[in-house]
């Protein structure tokens, strides 16, 4: 592909997901940007306080903090954040937000909370994975994303929105287990 090169593709530094402290549900960083645990603790404690006191309920909000654009959105007990650098778009962040967002939704049949969230963290971590590779952004559909996850139902047949939800968790298991094992 001419002048196709990693560069001008959109990129992301990290997804998170915290619970109503601060604490980390599900968190993925895709830069050297934070080298060790205790500065990747020290970004997401600055980024949930600095961002608390906002109204991101209804609509995403978009901040930039520490030179880096972040795009975020609260449900329940949940705050979904994605970092970029100041660089990227906006919209295209804000697009990978709400189709983590929506896609960690259709996974969880609407029961977006953290005892849910948690109870479910294979599912979240699939997930981030269809929506970004490498920092790279792969995907922002969430019923694509959601297909995705749940892909190969029991007898091969079943599509995703029509699964149980013990058929969509024992999908999603196979296939982390089968990427455990690559």
């Amino acid at each position: 592909m001419a002048g196709f090169s990693k560069e001008s593709c959109p990129s992301v530094k990290n997804i998170l997901l915290l619970d109503s402290e601060g604490k980390r549900v599900a968190v993925k960083y895709f830069s050297d940007d934070w080298l060790t645990n205790a500065s990747k603790l020290s970004y997401e404690k600055s980024v949930f306080t600095k961002t608390l006191k906002t109204n991101a309920r209804s609509e995403a909000e978009i901040t930039l903090f520490d030179g880096y654009i972040v795009v975020y959105k609260f449900v329940h007990d949940l705050h979904f954040f994605v970092t970029a650098g100041d660089d990227e778009n906006e919209l295209i962040l804000a697009s990978v937000l709400q189709g983590f967002y929506d896609s960690v939704g259709l996974l969880l049949r609407g029961d977006v909370e953290k005892r849910t969230a948690l109870e479910n963290l294979d599912l979240i971590l699939l997930c981030i994975d269809e929506v970004i590779d490498g920092g790279i952004v792969q995907e922002t559909d969430a019923n694509a994303i959601a297909g995705k996850v749940a892909t190969n139902a029991i007898d091969g047949s079943v599509p995703f929105a029509e699964q149980t939800i013990s058929q969509a968790l024992a999908t999603a298991r196979e296939h982390f287990a089968r990427s455990l094992l690559k």
